[in-house]
């Protein structure tokens, strides 16, 4: 099925029905987020996702795993919980990221940086937690 499609029928069943287009189908098709989505209340795994963009002002409360994502993190990202990178398209962290967990920066572009070079790569940002390598 086509994505216009697809788009009508999640509209039409929000309109009658009440309930949200998925988050996720969203996120994967580029549809503007409402400001009430872009907080995420649990984790958010976008693991080898083929996703083209994340919006900046994403707040996800829980874990964050991307892994072999194509993509920047985008600016602002607050992380509730840890933070989990993999994949060598991963060379820097956005400003004012925060994370108030563990920050996991597996087989990652990072590794050439100290823990102090990228807390300070991401000021106003913070990483509460531990770098692990």
């Amino acid at each position: 099925m086509e994505k216009e499609a697809l788009k009508r029928i999640f509209e039409f069943i929000e309109k009658e029905e009440g309930h949200k287009v998925p988050f996720l189908w969203k996120l994967f098709n580029n549809i503007p987020l409402t400001k009430e989505e872009l907080i995420v209340k649990g984790d958010l795994n976008l693991e080898d996702s083929e996703i083209t963009s994340l919006p900046e002002g994403l707040t996800i409360e829980g874990d964050f795993f991307f892994y072999h994502t194509p993509v920047e993190l985008p600016k602002g990202l607050k992380v509730g919980g840890h933070l989990s990178l993999i994949g060598p398209n991963v060379t820097s962290l956005p400003k004012g990221l925060e994370v108030l967990g563990w920050l996991f920066i597996t087989d990652t572009g990072l590794g050439i940086y100290s823990d102090e070079e990228l807390r300070e790569m991401i000021k106003p940002g913070f990483i509460k937690g531990e770098i692990i390598r």
